[in-house]
Protein backbone atom coordinates (compact mmCIF):
# COMPACT_ATOMS: atom_id res chain seq x y z
CA UNK A 1 0.00 0.00 0.00
CA UNK A 2 1.30 3.64 -0.94
CA UNK A 3 0.81 6.84 1.46
CA UNK A 4 0.69 9.87 0.18
CA UNK A 5 1.57 13.00 2.24
CA UNK A 6 2.58 16.96 1.84
CA UNK A 7 5.03 18.49 3.46
CA UNK A 8 5.79 22.27 3.31
CA UNK A 9 8.22 24.61 4.35
CA UNK A 10 7.02 28.28 5.03
CA UNK A 11 10.65 30.88 3.97
CA UNK A 12 10.17 34.30 5.79
CA UNK A 13 12.24 37.36 4.26
CA UNK A 14 14.56 36.40 6.98
CA UNK A 15 15.74 33.85 5.73
CA UNK A 16 14.61 31.07 7.65
CA UNK A 17 12.59 27.88 7.48
CA UNK A 18 9.03 27.60 9.88
CA UNK A 19 10.83 23.82 11.31
CA UNK A 20 8.47 21.50 13.03
CA UNK A 21 10.33 19.81 16.44
CA UNK A 22 8.82 16.31 16.46
CA UNK A 23 8.10 15.90 20.43
CA UNK A 24 4.55 15.54 21.07
CA UNK A 25 3.49 12.45 18.86
CA UNK A 26 3.80 8.77 20.53
CA UNK A 27 4.99 5.90 18.31
CA UNK A 28 6.74 8.99 16.06
CA UNK A 29 8.89 7.80 12.80
CA UNK A 30 9.72 11.29 12.92
CA UNK A 31 10.14 11.67 16.93
CA UNK A 32 12.54 14.69 17.81
CA UNK A 33 13.66 15.29 14.27
CA UNK A 34 13.13 18.62 12.61
CA UNK A 35 10.80 18.67 9.83
CA UNK A 36 8.21 21.21 8.12
CA UNK A 37 4.64 21.14 8.54
CA UNK A 38 2.46 18.55 6.43
CA UNK A 39 0.83 15.33 6.57
CA UNK A 40 -1.33 12.56 4.50
CA UNK A 41 -4.16 13.33 1.92
CA UNK A 42 -7.62 13.16 3.11
CA UNK A 43 -10.40 11.57 0.79
CA UNK A 44 -10.69 13.78 -2.52
CA UNK A 45 -7.71 15.88 -1.87
CA UNK A 46 -4.82 17.08 -4.30
CA UNK A 47 -1.40 17.62 -3.03
CA UNK A 48 -2.53 21.51 -2.87
CA UNK A 49 -5.64 21.04 -0.75
CA UNK A 50 -3.91 19.11 1.43
CA UNK A 51 -1.01 21.48 2.20
CA UNK A 52 -3.11 24.21 2.73
CA UNK A 53 -5.27 22.07 4.99
CA UNK A 54 -1.95 20.84 7.25
CA UNK A 55 -0.58 24.45 7.01
CA UNK A 56 -3.74 25.47 8.18
CA UNK A 57 -4.66 23.07 11.24
CA UNK A 58 -0.80 22.97 12.03
CA UNK A 59 1.06 26.48 12.21
CA UNK A 60 -2.75 28.91 12.09
CA UNK A 61 -1.78 30.34 9.10
CA UNK A 62 -3.23 30.11 5.47
CA UNK A 63 -0.77 30.54 2.48
CA UNK A 64 -1.73 32.94 -0.27
CA UNK A 65 1.52 32.15 -2.22
CA UNK A 66 3.30 28.65 -2.48
CA UNK A 67 5.29 26.60 -4.80
CA UNK A 68 4.87 22.85 -5.50
CA UNK A 69 8.83 21.69 -5.58
CA UNK A 70 9.02 18.11 -6.01
CA UNK A 71 7.88 14.70 -4.97
CA UNK A 72 9.72 12.17 -2.18
CA UNK A 73 9.38 8.33 -2.93
CA UNK A 74 10.16 7.23 0.64
CA UNK A 75 10.98 3.39 0.21
CA UNK A 76 11.15 2.20 4.32
CA UNK A 77 12.32 -1.43 4.10
CA UNK A 78 9.38 -3.22 5.82
CA UNK A 79 7.19 -0.26 5.35
CA UNK A 80 4.02 1.31 2.96
CA UNK A 81 5.84 3.43 0.02
CA UNK A 82 5.13 6.96 0.93
CA UNK A 83 4.91 9.44 -2.03
CA UNK A 84 5.80 13.18 -0.25
CA UNK A 85 4.53 16.00 -2.16
CA UNK A 86 7.09 18.59 -0.94
CA UNK A 87 6.50 22.79 -1.31
CA UNK A 88 7.71 25.83 -0.22
CA UNK A 89 5.51 29.35 0.93
CA UNK A 90 6.69 32.69 1.43
CA UNK A 91 3.43 34.96 1.81
CA UNK A 92 0.26 33.47 4.09
CA UNK A 93 -2.31 35.07 6.53
CA UNK A 94 -3.06 34.69 9.58
CA UNK A 95 -1.59 34.31 13.33
CA UNK A 96 0.59 31.39 14.27
CA UNK A 97 -0.83 28.85 16.42
CA UNK A 98 0.52 26.19 18.68
CA UNK A 99 1.40 22.90 17.39
CA UNK A 100 -0.24 19.78 19.01
CA UNK A 101 2.42 17.66 16.65
CA UNK A 102 5.57 19.63 18.49
CA UNK A 103 7.32 22.77 18.78
CA UNK A 104 7.16 25.46 15.71
CA UNK A 105 10.48 27.77 15.50
CA UNK A 106 11.58 29.91 12.68
CA UNK A 107 15.37 28.76 11.95
CA UNK A 108 17.45 30.29 9.45
CA UNK A 109 18.41 28.43 6.42
CA UNK A 110 22.07 28.23 7.07
CA UNK A 111 21.55 26.37 10.22
CA UNK A 112 18.95 24.09 9.37
CA UNK A 113 21.65 21.22 8.43
CA UNK A 114 23.25 21.34 11.68
CA UNK A 115 19.71 20.26 13.34
CA UNK A 116 18.44 16.47 13.40
CA UNK A 117 16.79 16.21 10.64
CA UNK A 118 16.57 12.96 7.98
CA UNK A 119 20.09 12.42 6.12
CA UNK A 120 17.51 12.37 2.78
CA UNK A 121 16.51 15.64 3.63
CA UNK A 122 19.56 17.33 3.99
CA UNK A 123 19.79 16.54 -0.14
CA UNK A 124 16.26 17.80 -0.77
CA UNK A 125 16.97 21.18 0.93
CA UNK A 126 20.44 21.12 -1.13
CA UNK A 127 18.19 21.02 -4.08
CA UNK A 128 15.64 24.01 -2.78
CA UNK A 129 18.45 26.19 -1.91
CA UNK A 130 19.80 25.78 -5.57
CA UNK A 131 16.35 26.75 -7.24
CA UNK A 132 16.13 23.57 -8.69
CA UNK A 133 13.39 22.84 -11.11
CA UNK A 134 10.27 20.59 -9.99
CA UNK A 135 12.43 16.73 -9.32
CA UNK A 136 11.64 13.82 -8.28
CA UNK A 137 13.37 12.06 -5.50
CA UNK A 138 13.76 8.26 -4.11
CA UNK A 139 15.12 7.96 -0.75
CA UNK A 140 15.66 4.52 0.26
CA UNK A 141 16.23 3.76 3.90
CA UNK A 142 16.70 0.15 6.21
CA UNK A 143 14.95 -0.83 9.19
CA UNK A 144 17.59 1.15 11.52
CA UNK A 145 16.23 4.48 9.16
CA UNK A 146 19.70 4.85 7.67
CA UNK A 147 19.33 5.93 4.15
CA UNK A 148 20.82 3.41 1.70
CA UNK A 149 20.26 4.84 -1.48
CA UNK A 150 19.12 8.32 -2.96
CA UNK A 151 18.03 8.58 -7.00
CA UNK A 152 17.20 12.33 -8.16
CA UNK A 153 15.44 11.86 -12.10
CA UNK A 154 16.22 8.72 -12.30
CA UNK A 155 19.71 9.21 -11.52
CA UNK A 156 21.57 7.19 -8.57
CA UNK A 157 22.92 10.25 -6.32
CA UNK A 158 26.39 9.38 -4.37
CA UNK A 159 25.66 9.25 -0.92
Amino acid sequence: MAINSTLIYLENAAGEYLMLHRVKKKNDISHDKWIGVGGKFEQGESPEDCALRETKEETGLQLTDYRYRGIVTFDYEGRDTEYMHLFTANRWTGEQIRCDEGDLEWVSKDKVQDLPIWEGDRIFFRLLAQERPFFSLKLSYDTTDHLTSAVLDGKALNL
